[in-house]
């Protein structure tokens, strides 16, 4: 028997079923109640009660997936609220003022170079540029070389006045301009680092410009040259008024300044002028118009010093009373050098590596200033640049016994600056006596110091970590070590506690021997002995002539600030470059600026592939 199932389908009843009718009852019963307490789907509701308010759904369709209303709800929202809150956070960013977090204080030696470059700002002679940036220095010298007639130069204004005076002595003049360049060259990342990389290519370029109008830098070949304007003889009571006897202010000259040319014996300041030129050159690669005039000009007065043999201070020379040149054949190899690094010529590469030139310079000798590197001697500089070379270029041979000597003499020199031989002398607060005990120490420490932080520099380039004094290896670490002793001596770490770079630190000499300096720039024009009250005063100089190493102090440390004792008390061109040189190669460390720039030296010199030697004589039985 089927019946009808009010919910839908059929239902089945068994007739045969022998259960009783209270049992059937029973089991209706229980069926009815499992029924109520199923729970009833929406279609099944609407049959029983009829058509109810919608409810609102629980769910959400996007098309791909099927979410909760809620978790959709609250998605929403939160992303609302994320771009919300990252606009207003950007609107604050926008319109708060930005605070840049403060770099490291500069080091030391930083701080010193800035004032460093300043000296040479305050020695500038001529016209001088509205940024100059010393209050109490003006235009002088605007008729220096004028008015010559049959003179071989136009004018002679410009240039630098060499230290406390106001003579322009161009031998030491183109090793101070030397010496600016090599260390842009070297280090030009650390003095853009330092904000100076401006500053100092114009006072090479100040320099450079001088020395084209001291010979005729378009001709090809030339019969003179300028090696001094001015003058400074005092001998056998002369009173002319002259440099040395006058006490003015550079501003105030109104006295004549005799110009002294060479025309034959003046190899040691040819090749010097050549290597200022050359190595400028290399400064100035990117304009190519100054860069090729360089060039052209250090060629000209290379070959000058090369067929015109002798020292430009023999004989009579006023300038050996004051620099006086000991040979010229270590000018030839530094020129040379030069040279080769600005043109790219062999022919200035196999001139330099000839042994007997190498011999001539003094190479193989010895003797208690080898390794003194100065204005008077560039061999130490000369065999360290060439050194270089064979470190990163390699030519091989012919070059590659005689740049191997040229190397392992640089190694010797090295040994010898270190403390643990006993080639120079100290005085008890560290300071190396180069010069044996001599006055005026400072100049040769400095330079020292430069030549030891490049030549480190260089072997950590070249991946070595150091280099052998005999037996014993020394790392790269003990290079800097000294250079830094030397250099921290000058700017104060001393038994006097005095910082001798003027304007540096606290305590610094404040009776300088400098006309300039010393004068006050009151509108008033003192004349030739109108000066000496200023001269001999003990009150300090009324002008800070800042960036000034003086000369020193004495092999027992003693230091007397007394303004007519120059050997004390007066600073330089060449010292205050070796210094500039020194504190930059040292600049920068713990900032990391960098190293040494390999490559900018060899720009000109073209790919090097070594020669193979000559073959064996042949065998013969």
């Amino acid at each position: 028997m089927y019946g009808r199932d009010p919910w839908g389908g059929p239902l089945e009843i068994n007739t045969a079923d022998s259960a009783t009718d209270d049992d059937r009852s029973r089991n209706l019963n229980d069926l009815d109640r499992a029924a109520l307490s199923r729970p009833l789907d929406e279609t099944q509701q609407s049959w029983l009660l009829g058509p109810t308010e919608q409810k609102k759904k629980k769910y959400v369709d996007l098309g791909c997936i099927i979410v909760s209303r809620q978790i959709f709800v609250w998605t929403v929202g939160t992303l609302v609220a994320a771009a919300l809150l990252a606009g207003f956070i950007t609107l604050i960013v926008k319109t708060v003022p930005r605070h840049h977090p403060k770099s490291p204080p500069p080091d030391n030696y930083t701080l010193a170079l800035h004032k460093a470059l300043k000296f040479f700002n305050a020695q500038k002679s001529g016209k001088l540029p509205k940024h100059n940036n010393v209050s109490w220095r003006g235009n002088s010298g605007l008729q220096d070389g004028k008015g010559e007639t049959g003179s071989f130069y136009k004018d002679l204004v410009g240039g630098y006045y060499d230290a406390g005076d106001t003579i322009k002595f161009n031998f030491p003049m183109a090793y101070a301009m030397t010496m600016l360049s090599w260390s842009v060259i070297e280090y030009s990342a650390k003095y853009e680092a330092a904000g100076e990389l401006t500053h100092v290519k114009e006072l090479i370029k100040w320099g450079t410009d001088y020395f084209l109008k001291t010979f005729n830098s378009t001709a090809d070949s030339i019969d003179d040259l300028v090696s001094q304007v001015g003058s400074g003889n005092t001998d056998d009571g002369n009173t002319d008024p002259n440099d040395h006897y006058c006490w003015m202010r550079p501003e105030d000259m109104d006295y004549k300044r005799p110009v002294t040319t060479c025309n034959g014996g003046c190899s040691d300041l040819a090749a010097e002028m050549a290597a200022a030129l050359a190595s400028a050159s290399i400064v100035f690669k990117d304009n190519k118009e100054y860069s090729k005039k360089l060039v052209h000009g250090a060629k000209t007065v290379y070959q000058f010093g090369r067929t015109r043999r002798g020292r430009y201070s023999a004989g009579t020379a006023e300038s050996s009373k004051f620099y006086n040149s000991s040979m010229y054949w270590d000018e030839f190899i530094w020129g040379g050098a030069w040279l080769y690094y600005a043109t790219g010529n062999v022919t200035y590469l196999n001139l330099i590596t000839q042994p007997t030139m190498a011999k001539h310079a003094g190479a193989f000798w010895g003797g208690p200033y080898y390794g003194v590197f100065s204005w008077d001697n560039k061999l130490a500089g000369a065999q360290l640049l060439l050194s270089r070379l064979r470190l990163f270029l390699s030519p091989g041979y012919p070059y590659e016994e005689i740049l191997r000597t040229f190397h392992n003499q640089t190694s010797i020199v090295m040994c010898s600056y270190l403390p643990v031989f006993n080639k120079f002398n100290r005085t008890n607060g560290g300071l190396i006596e180069l010069n044996h005990g001599a006055p005026q120490p400072l100049q040769y420490s400095v330079n020292a110091a430069f030549l030891a932080t490049l030549y480190s520099d260089y072997l950590d380039a070249a991946d070595t970590p150091g280099w052998y004094c005999g037996p014993n290896f020394y790392s790269t670490s003990v290079l800097r070590d000294f250079a830094r002793s030397q250099i921290d001596y000058v700017l104060g770490k001393n038994p006097r506690k005095m910082s001798y770079v003027v304007g540096f630190g606290t305590k610094y000499p404040k009776h300088v021997h400098h006309r300039g300096a010393s004068i006050p720039k009151n509108k008033v024009k003192y004349n030739c002995k109108g000066g000496w009250k200023w001269r001999d005063s003990k009150k300090p100089n009324p002008n800070t002539i800042e960036g000034a190493m003086v000369a020193g102090p004495d092999k027992r440390d003693g230091f007397r600030d007394v303004r007519m004792n120059y050997n004390y008390t007066e600073p330089t061109l060449a010292g205050n470059a070796g210094l500039v040189a020194a504190l930059v190669a040292l600049s920068g460390e713990a900032e990391a600026t960098g190293k040494i720039d390999k490559n900018t030296i060899f720009s000109a010199v073209p790919p090097l592939f070594p020669t193979p030697p000559p073959p064996p004589a042949p065998w013969k039985p």
